[in-house]
């Protein structure tokens, strides 16, 4: 049996999954970083500029995990029924 589109739905709901928990941290680092912020911040020359995080942007990348979370449920809800199709044809 192959189980290839078996593998890549569940790798496809672990990149949407991981891609709804990074857009959750920026918000909450969001969150966080406005809340009683310094008015001196120490430099440091190594310290990578990192981007400026949008609240919409992320909105916007939640919601296209979640589609794409939901799309690689149903590929592997599809894939599921198909074995089980098969199996009863051949029982």
């Amino acid at each position: 049996m192959n189980n290839v589109p078996l593998s890549t739905a569940l790798s496809g709901i672990s990149a949407a999954n991981e891609r709804l928990r990074a857009s959750a941290a920026n918000i909450a680092n969001l969150a966080a970083s406005n809340q009683n912020r310094p008015s001196t911040e120490l430099t440091n020359v190594d310290k990578v500029p990192q981007r400026e995080i949008n609240p919409a942007n992320e909105v916007v990348e939640q919601q296209s995990a979640a589609y794409a979370f939901v799309a690689n449920l149903k590929v592997l809800q599809t894939q599921l029924n198909t074995t089980g199709a098969l199996l009863d044809i051949k029982a």
